[in-house]
């Protein structure tokens, strides 16, 4: 058996037991490993245990994943879900649809502060379900809203997954949050869209709310103006040259904690469970990060991504059609396996395929994380469509799909011009860089 044929073999062991639900580190850490006992015997092995895991989570770089999810911890621990969506809704929530764009607005602005897509769906879904029950929305528009919505939290930076992509890639991760802004807010601007669409098609799904007035609207931006300055702050930084993203993270842990004691909701209690789900967190990502780190020496060992350039360059195809290629991957993958998951185990084989034809992998590493955010949402088992579905207990399953297909359109116009104008991506990153 040629090596190239033991690293596909590898790659597909790996889906397979990711698919029979095997934990993703475990999955990738025990093929890995095996595999590369096949290829250099038991030394070889051995000596991988024995210095993989360490390389792969002793990078300074890594810091900034910590601080990040602190970060986030501590925004969700200060109330500021509820805050951010009664401030938007005082503003639009009035016109028709005006709820669910909303919570689109919402999580665009919480994914901005927390870099999770299924903490947001949690976090705004508590705020958001019960008004939108309350005002007579239909819910398959309601929870397909929560479950996309959520998806901005992967893409808007800070965003755990990108930080994961630049460590992969060893591309420059301020590079990657300035080149995510653009297309996080076409991502928000099309999902509002696509409500104000289905909206149009059947008012009756979303009834008008009662119009508030500026004295409300004033006295609540008074509540969301800390978020607006922190996220300016930690991403405007990193823009002008401040902070490298490594002390934009500490800067954003620390405002988000002051955030958290000013607002009232910190106290010994809550203190101790942020820092519990912190590490909790922290050590889940990192556990992650040694699984592919020895799927990852295995692969290299195996010369696949080189066998799959060569394969690549003997078609003749041209890059363009390579890229679709990929993209197609990403969908069906995405119907089965979460995004980190995804990006953990396909950008090691994939990355040297885009540098071969030249392809920019900032560029790159947003668009796979745009297709990564479509899986999110895609049946059969899309993880935002069961994390709505465990806030909103009395809406069936099948409902939340039929109302998500919007959403998969809108990502798929999003996705459609990030490929088309790279532009879109690039310009930002050019301009601070």
């Amino acid at each position: 058996m040629s090596d190239p044929v033991l690293g596909l073999l590898g790659f597909i062991a790996a889906l397979g037991l990711i698919a029979l639900g095997v934990p993703v580190a475990v999955s990738m850490g025990v093929i890995g490993a095996f595999g590369y006992w096949y290829l250099n015997g038991w030394m070889g092995m051995t000596y991988i245990l024995g210095s993989a895991p360490f390389e792969s989570v002793f990078p300074y770089s890594l810091s900034v994943i910590p601080l990040f999810v602190m970060m986030g911890v501590f925004a969700s621990h200060a109330g500021l879900s509820r805050a951010l969506f009664d401030t938007i809704n005082s503003f639009i929530g009035h016109r028709k649809g005006g709820l669910a764009i909303t919570t689109v607005g919402a999580c665009a602005f919480f994914g901005a502060i927390c870099g999770s897509s299924l903490a947001t769906v949690a976090t705004i879904g508590r705020v958001a379900l019960p008004e939108m029950k309350r005002h007579g929305y239909d819910a398959s528009l309601s929870t397909a809203t929560v479950a996309a919505g959520g998806t901005l939290g992967v893409l808007i930076p800070p965003s755990i997954l990108l930080v994961i992509y630049g460590l992969l890639t060893q591309s420059s991760i301020g590079q990657l949050f300035i080149g995510a802004l653009i297309p996080g807010l076409l991502g928000a601007l099309l999902y509002a869209t696509a409500v104000m669409t289905r909206v149009r098609i059947r008012p009756e799904i979303a009834p008008r709310s009662t119009r508030q007035g500026w004295g409300q609207r004033i006295r609540l931006l008074g509540r969301v103006w800390q978020v607006v300055l922190l996220f300016a702050l930690v991403i405007g930084g990193i823009y002008v040259g401040w902070f490298s993203p490594t002390e934009a993270a500490a800067v954003g842990a620390v405002g988000a904690f002051f955030l958290a004691l000013f607002s009232g909701a910190l106290n010994r209690e809550t203190l101790g469970a942020s820092v519990y789900e912190t590490a909790g967190l922290t050590g889940m990502i990192f556990f992650i990060l040694i699984g592919a780190a020895l799927f990852n020496f295995f692969l290299e060992n195996t010369g696949l991504p080189q066998f799959i350039i060569a394969q690549i360059e003997s078609a003749g195809l041209a890059p363009m059609t390579v890229m679709l290629l990929i993209l197609a991957f990403y969908v069906v993958l995405g119907c089965f396996m979460d995004s980190m998951s995804m990006i953990l185990l396909t950008v090691p084989l994939l990355a040297p395929v885009a540098m071969d034809l030249d392809f920019n992998l900032v560029w790159f590493g947003i668009v796979v994380v745009t297709v990564a955010e479509i899986g999110l949402i895609t049946p059969p088992i899309g993880m935002n469509l069961f994390v709505v579905q465990a806030a909103a207990k009395d809406v069936p399953q099948s409902t939340v799909v039929r109302g998500i297909l919007p959403f998969i359109l809108a990502d798929v116009v999003r996705l459609a011009l990030l490929v088309a104008f790279p532009a879109l991506v690039l310009w930002l990153p050019a301009q601070a860089f």
